[in-house]
């Protein structure tokens, strides 16, 4: 006898229930939720970490500058316990004198002599051609506004 059942049809039931095909795509599903969940619940801490870890070194670098100014504010401390610093900076900044001398304060010393710059500005203003009297009004004319 031979088997028939290369000949026979299947029936409808087993013909749409294939357990192999839907067993793949469940579990790739399941895999994936398991994922996004474990994203979703990490992702706060995650961020929160990186932002503190950003606060931190926000703050070390302040803390590094505000040791800087610091040190900065205790040398001139050092230096305002001094005496001779004191009258330095009473005689440079205040213009203090010890009794008995004499100070001079000379003015100009940037290197530009303003006498000449003021004469050449002068010299420009005056009109050419006009008769020595007239130069001479305007001569003075512009001295007194400078």
């Amino acid at each position: 006898m031979a088997r028939r059942s290369s000949g026979r049809r299947k029936s409808y039931r087993s013909r749409n229930l294939n357990f192999n095909r839907n067993t793949g795509s469940g579990r790739t599903f399941a895999v994936a939720a398991i994922f996004f969940m474990l994203a979703l619940f990490l992702a706060p801490p995650i961020k929160s970490y990186f932002v503190q870890r950003a606060q931190i070194s926000a703050l070390q670098s302040q803390l590094k500058s505000d040791n800087t100014a610091l040190d900065e504010a205790r040398k001139e401390l050092m230096l305002w316990q001094d005496p001779d610093y004191i009258k330095s900076q009473a005689r440079e900044r205040l213009h203090f004198v010890l009794p008995g001398e004499r100070q001079y304060i000379v003015t100009g010393t940037d290197g530009t002599n303003t006498d000449e710059a003021a004469q050449t500005d002068v010299v420009k203003n005056l009109p050419e051609g006009q008769p020595w009297y007239t130069r001479m009004i305007a001569s003075i004319t512009e001295a007194g506004k400078a």
